[in-house]
């Protein structure tokens, strides 16, 4: 499957589709990103697939969302921290979080993502967008 290539003032967010925290971030950050910033592909989608091949990434190991910028892929605690340093106002006021050694970050990342279903659930298949938000997801 061949990727149409990313904007340069885009990023796409890969993440499990059939997570209720993850499709939780999505809405949160479809409802905020007024610029239209972030696309969206389910890890386990082809496009999602393609791009974690292209990356060099594991297709197999879906614990983490992926955000994909400038031709880089950012996995666990970063993508976190960059994505609410790219939303700003209040949202920026995390980003100091960075100045944490990643092992710690990535460390409780970790933790939430090994518990992320007993906690908030699982669904049986990926969210479908709503209509309006279809433009935004690959």
């Amino acid at each position: 499957m061949t990727i149409q290539p990313i904007p340069p003032d885009k990023a796409v967010l890969l993440f499990d589709g059939v997570c209720n925290l993850c499709n939780g971030f999505v809405q949160f950050l479809i409802q905020r990103d007024k610029k239209g910033k972030y696309l969206y592909a389910s890890l386990q989608s082809d496009e999602g697939q393609a791009l974690l091949r292209e990356h060099g990434l594991s297709t197999e190991q879906i614990d983490t969302v992926v955000m994909i910028e400038n031709g880089k892929a950012y996995t666990h605690s970063d993508v976190g921290l960059r994505v609410f340093w790219q939303l700003g106002g209040g949202w920026a006021l995390l980003y100091p979080l960075r100045l944490l050694p990643k092992f710690f970050r990535d460390g409780v990342y970790n933790w939430i993502a090994r518990n992320r279903y007993r906690w908030f659930g699982k669904r049986e298949s990926c969210m479908l967008p709503r209509p309006e938000w279809k433009e935004r997801f690959l």
